[in-house]
């Protein structure tokens, strides 16, 4: 016999409720704020309406279903099912927070703060949740295959993100390491720079469409659900041993970016999660590029 659906309810906790587990009181919290020219209100109206979200979408999932629920801080140690649908309430980047943990789980996103958030990927409203849980459950639901961006190193340690991928110092040292596309003559340059960016469609929105503007807009950016990336290296340095020819470029599904390390410690982390990164030492190599895996959005 099979088991009903699952819904797993993905948050996080709130600006309100980080303010008062650091002071101690809501009044302790709101003299803190004071003191600096803000007021507490604003972030606790926010914070109820993120209760109420989360109340409101509980209160449609379907009496047979199973549910259950996980702050971002232990999506890593959450085990996900098969038949989960998964909810994310809350910002859009609670959504990539959560991709990386997924295999093909439809992923349903909760607007909590329409306006204050782009709503890219929690395209929806509390009150749609019953009638998405519905949809759902009769296959009759819209998704949107959204791209992700994998790292596999030498050692078989793996990471996959739904915008983009980080490889670099954790700190703000300069990186070392010699990159190079597969099957493009072997050419391989040796760089000195603040870390390498490979991102997605979805990563457009934010932090590679960023650095896009800023080096001339010259590639076109891939949307969401097309098997191409970009990738661009940060402030690359040139000297004597090191060069900046290789600075940015495409990664259509079959090609390949490697990075080998010459650095004591370089880190990959995808999604700006970087308390779960993949750590490399001397010699070793990374490869990126598209993930055979989809994030199944909701639409």
């Amino acid at each position: 016999m099979s088991l009903a659906p699952r819904v797993v309810l993905v948050h996080r906790t709130s600006e309100y409720e980080e303010l008062v587990a650091r002071h101690g009181t809501h009044g302790q919290a709101a003299f803190f704020l004071a003191s600096r020219g803000r007021d507490i209100e604003e972030v606790a109206e926010r914070h109820r309406r993120t209760r109420k979200a989360l109340t409101e979408v509980t209160s449609a999932i379907p009496l047979a279903w199973r549910q259950s629920r996980v702050e971002r801080a232990d999506l890593d140690r959450f085990l996900f099912a098969p038949e989960d649908v998964v909810v994310v309430v809350g910002q859009d980047g609670l959504v990539a927070n959560v991709a990386k943990y997924l295999d093909g789980q439809p992923v349903l996103g909760i607007d909590t703060d329409p306006g204050r958030n782009p709503g890219v990927l929690v395209r929806h409203r509390p009150a749609d949740a019953a009638k998405l849980f519905a949809s759902t459950q009769s296959g009759r639901g819209v998704f949107d295959e959204l791209t992700m961006v994998e790292a596999v190193a030498d050692d078989t340690q793996r990471l996959v993100a739904l915008n983009e991928i980080y490889l670099g110092v954790a700190g703000h040292q300069t990186a070392r390491y010699r990159l190079g596309l597969e099957d493009d003559g072997g050419v391989v340059e040796a760089q000195a720079s603040s870390g390498v960016i490979v991102g997605t469609g979805t990563g457009a929105t934010g932090w590679i469409r960023s650095v896009w503007q800023e080096r001339g807009r010259r590639l076109r950016l891939p949307a969401p659900t097309e098997e191409r990336l970009l990738w661009f290296v940060r402030e690359a340095w040139p000297s004597p041993a090191t060069g900046t020819s290789l600075v940015a470029g495409e990664l259509p599904a079959a090609a390949l970016l490697h990075l080998t390390v010459e650095s004591e410690r370089l880190v990959a982390f995808g999604d700006g999660m970087e308390t779960d990164a993949v750590e490399l030492t001397w010699g070793q190599t990374v490869r990126v590029g598209v993930c055979r895996r989809r994030l199944r959005l909701v639409d």
